[in-house]
């Protein structure tokens, strides 16, 4: 077991599909370029240049490629180096991809396509570039919807995506690149709609995706010194929904906060609140509270964003004042940005 970086676990994983399948091809813009999709396809391109395919920027038709691909049988993995790309995409993944297997009764083979796309605070992108559009596609039946956090989860998620017949697409925030975590050399696979408890605790639940569960870690390590003991879930899947371990951490704490990477209203802390007043009501010792970006886009300058996102002193902040307790107006425990913009 060694330590690597995010990147390079999805490098790794992505190495390893392609050597036990030969169906799975690499198709996207950039990834044959030097910087290699931040890192994540230089080894893929240098060790199977003939399954690699360098794309124009032209999303909808080269999403329509990779379907019709997977059509016939091969396994896609599709990059886009912002998520936001992915609106231009939605025709294709969201009444192709998605809705095959089930209008053709599969009688039309499937469509394995696995899509990566980056999400991306920190580096000044602004509001037509920076965002999280996870809920948006967790909303379609027919696909996965997958937000790996640690290195481990992002090679394990990748390659059983890869092992999956329907589609799923991998949103990859950037402040995620910069996780180190251990990763193991063989080839696993971590099940695709299973949460992660990544700390257990009895007194209050906080459910976080993406980079929201390394600011909830942060803040729980902080509340710990508070005497409160909390237990933090990566949902890493937002569809397939993991509804057990999220009910059964409520029954146990009381308390619920959700933490998310996107807006409040129609959201995935919405839904994860909806779960809770729907199955575990009377199990909540107090109304659950949600944390996501501002109700605005997403703005440029570094002040600016540090506001606009959830954050580990937020998280102290609205924990304690869910149980009651006094909280420090200076809690100096925030990760500082890298920040790399505007553009």
């Amino acid at each position: 077991m060694r330590n690597l970086k995010f990147a390079e676990a999805v490098s790794e994983g992505i190495i390893q599909g392609m050597e036990a399948d030969p169906n799975v091809i690499l198709m996207g813009n950039s990834i044959s370029y030097n910087s290699g999709a931040l890192g994540t396809t230089c080894e893929a391109n240098k060790r199977f240049s003939h399954r690699v395919f360098e794309t124009p920027s032209m999303e909808n038709a080269i999403t329509g490629i990779a379907i019709g691909a997977a059509a016939m049988g091969k396994r896609p993995i599709l990059y886009h180096a912002r998520a936001d790309f992915l609106f231009l995409a939605m025709d294709q993944m969201l009444n192709l991809a998605a809705k095959w297997k089930y209008m053709y009764s599969g009688n039309a083979g499937t469509v394995p396509i696995v899509v990566r796309a980056v999400v991306g605070k920190g580096w000044g992108q602004g509001a037509t570039h920076s965002q999280s559009l996870h809920s948006l596609f967790a909303h379609f039946p027919g696909i996965n919807v997958v937000l790996p956090n640690s290195p481990e989860d992002a090679k394990g998620l990748l390659l059983s995506a890869l092992t999956l017949d329907s589609p799923t697409v991998i949103f990859e925030h950037r402040t995620v690149y910069n996780n180190v975590g251990p990763v193991n050399e063989e080839r696993y696979f971590t099940p695709i709609g299973k949460a992660k408890i990544v700390r257990a605790g009895k007194d209050i639940t906080i459910v976080a995706t993406s980079h929201m569960v390394t600011e909830a870690t942060i803040a729980a390590e902080a509340l710990a010194k508070e005497g409160v003991d909390t237990e933090v879930i990566d949902l890493r899947t937002i569809r397939p929904l993991d509804e057990e371990t999220i009910l059964e951490s409520i029954k146990k704490t009381g308390h619920l906060l959700v933490v998310d990477t996107s807006w409040e209203l129609c959201g995935v802390s919405s839904e994860i609140a909806g779960l809770a007043a729907e199955k575990a009501f009377y199990h909540l010792k107090s109304p659950v509270r949600r944390m996501s970006t501002a109700n605005c886009p997403q703005p440029v300058s570094l002040p600016l964003e540090s506001a606009f996102f959830p954050k580990a002193s937020n998280i102290v902040r609205n924990v304690l004042n869910m149980l009651g307790k006094n909280s420090s107006d200076n809690i100096d425990i925030d990760l500082k940005d890298n920040f790399k913009g505007p553009y």
